[in-house]
């Protein structure tokens, strides 16, 4: 018995050793946690933990030679939470660091705290926009206003005045947005507006972090919870190439300074869009998120000549004769035309008591005499050739079928550019001439719509679609889609490149050779003399778009070199009067600069007329 009474008195003191062993060491270790370790005593202020979004870097834009374009600079939004802000602060110091009056203050501060996009315990933007000179010196001062804290933003600017409507800019979204896209975009954000910068918005803006930190009952940040191990980090936006040579952009845009209208480069191979101007321009550098930017938007959207306007895209033109090596290409391949036929011309042309002139004068041509020297007869024949195949009475079969070629050929619809606002031009059909001729019963024949032979009438293109003609017509019968973009740029530095379908017009490539040989002796002795190379072959096509408004728009086409077509372009300058007095020679400038990379001596004459020229200015 007294055995089993000490046995029970051990295992009790072994019992009583334990617990007060395992004490110690709990008031060991609260002793360390309160008294020794100052991470846990900051950390045990901590009244709350908050949800902090952090903001990627928006994705740059290159142009082909991986020249900068577009870059980031930054700017900070600063944001209050209501429930922390010390209503003893210094207000008085604290408008003079922001450079804001009591006003604004007492206005930005306010808020509608019964909606649901505001609470006190949440942060709200105070004031947005601040620049980094402003926040530098505000920061220094930031303790003495509990409650207010900087957010890091990114917004654009532009190292080149060059290609705003391609560029694009970027504005703070709105409710509508934000409510189409939940969850992506928050009061505040930023979001692609226009130009290449809407288009690749989702590629461009990257994705959002969240970080989760600790605040004391002051509201100051006391650290990450849980060491940062639930934080989820902002990925930057993606880097892409463009398709821009930006001297080449840089230098059309100065020959287009003073007039109105645009300018489209492509390399025929590929589709690439090598220059895209639409003048008047403007510095996108005006657009950029700063103090002032509502009045430096009024003031463009004032301005009667419209430099927002992309007129590359937007406005849709008679194109003139640059019509003209279409139709004869389409006529070829329906064997209405072939090379050894040769129509003859009596100066004009003729129907009943109807006389429409041509400029080219009297004489018996084949296609690529007809092509060189422009002749209206000529292409007023084919064109109602076309149309007649089945009788004078019935052209609506043949323009159906001249239609579908002309859809082919890019007409009449979208190319699909990577960049909004881009229109379809017109082709007119069946429908349109039976509405137009309602007072007829709806009857019209191939004599009524006589003007679309030559580029006039209701035929209308945009600048890139005469573009793209002349790409097609370098390419032998194919294009690609006219595009902006080349790829992403992988963090290797190579470009992953967008795939582009080839799109084919229909045309046997046989039937191009007389065409271009038409185009290659405009230009060198014909109505686009003045785009002519020395050492370089240069095809092209001279219009003059008839314009009842005023005077007539000057047009031309063309593409070299020949046999290895580097570029085609097309240049429109409203008001300019004939195809070679300006658009042909900025054309040819721009071919010479792209290809040789200077203007040649004798050539600098033509390049300094054109600098020089103002077709804007009333005398």
């Amino acid at each position: 018995m007294a055995f089993q009474n000490k046995d029970g008195i051990q295992r009790l003191n072994i019992i009583i050793a334990a617990v007060v062993i395992t004490a110690a060491i709990l008031i060991f270790k609260l002793v360390q946690l309160q008294l020794l370790d100052v991470e846990f005593i900051e950390r045990a202020k901590a009244s709350a933990i908050q949800e902090r979004t952090t903001y990627p870097a928006r994705g740059l834009l290159y142009d082909r030679k991986n020249r900068l374009l577009v870059q980031n600079e930054a700017i900070y939004d600063l944001v209050f939470t209501a429930s922390k802000v010390d209503p003893d602060m210094d207000t008085l110091k604290f408008c003079n660091l922001l450079g804001i009056d009591l006003a604004t203050f007492e206005n930005n501060i306010q808020k509608d705290w019964s909606r649901p996009m505001y609470s006190r315990h949440v942060p709200a933007i105070f004031m947005g926009r601040i620049d980094p000179k402003t926040f530098a010196a505000f920061q220094e001062h930031l303790h003495q206003f509990p409650g207010f804290e900087f957010v890091l933003r990114n917004v654009r600017s532009y190292p080149h005045q060059h290609a705003a409507h391609v560029l694009g800019y970027i504005s703070e979204v709105n409710r509508e947005t934000i409510n189409r896209f939940p969850g992506i975009y928050q009061p505040g954000d930023f979001r692609g507006a226009s130009g290449l910068e809407l288009i690749y918005e989702p590629s461009l803006r990257g994705s959002k972090g969240l970080e989760l930190i600790l605040r004391d009952n002051l509201g100051r940040h006391v650290g990450s919870f849980s060491g940062g191990i639930l934080d989820t980090p902002a990925v930057s936006g993606q880097n892409l190439q463009s398709t821009l040579d930006i001297e080449l952009q840089a230098y059309a845009e100065k020959l287009m300074r003073n007039k109105k209208g645009s300018v489209v480069a492509l390399e025929p191979a590929t589709g690439e869009i090598l220059a895209m101007v639409s003048s008047p321009t403007y510095d996108p550098n005006k657009l950029v998120i700063k103090r002032g930017r509502g009045d430096a938007f009024l003031e463009l959207v004032r301005d009667s000549l419209q430099p927002l306007f992309n007129r590359s895209i937007q406005a849709k033109y008679p194109p003139g004769s640059v019509f003209k090596p279409v139709l004869a290409l389409i006529a070829l391949e329906e064997g209405v035309l072939n090379t050894r036929r040769h129509i003859t011309c009596q100066g004009a042309y003729y129907y009943r008591s109807s006389r429409w002139g041509c400029v080219a004068g009297a004489g018996t041509r084949n296609v690529s005499r007809a092509v060189h020297e422009s002749c209206n007869s000529f292409f007023f024949q084919i064109y109602r050739d076309l149309l007649e195949r089945e009788g004078f009475a019935n052209p609506q079969p043949g323009l159906e079928k001249l239609n579908e070629y002309l859809d082919r050929f890019g007409l009449g619809s979208r190319l699909g550019v990577d960049i909004p606002g881009e229109i379809t031009g017109h082709v007119p059909n069946d429908d349109f001439y039976r509405r137009l001729y309602a007072s007829e019963g709806g009857r019209w024949y191939s004599t009524y719509t006589l003007s679309n032979a030559i580029g006039q009438g209701e035929l209308e293109m945009t600048t890139l679609q005469m573009a793209n003609l002349a790409a097609i017509i370098a390419n032998g019968g194919y294009f690609y889609s006219p595009h902006l973009i080349r790829g992403k740029i992988l963090d290797n530095g190579e470009v992953e490149k967008l795939e582009k379908d080839r799109r084919e017009t229909g045309v046997s490539s046989e039937h191009f050779d007389v065409v271009t040989s038409g185009m290659e002796l405009a230009v060198r002795a014909g109505s686009g003399r003045m785009a002519y190379i020395p050492g370089l072959d240069v095809c092209g096509k001279t219009g003059t778009s008839q314009n009842p408004h005023g005077d007539n728009h000057s047009v031309f086409y063309a593409f070299a070199p020949k046999d290895d077509p580097q570029i085609a372009v097309a240049v429109y300058v409203e008001n300019a009067g004939w195809g070679s007095t300006f658009a042909a020679p900025i054309a040819g400038l721009i071919i010479e600069k792209y290809l040789n990379e200077e203007i040649s001596l004798g050539r600098q004459w033509i390049e300094n007329r054109m600098l020089e020229a103002d077709l804007l200015t009333i005398p």
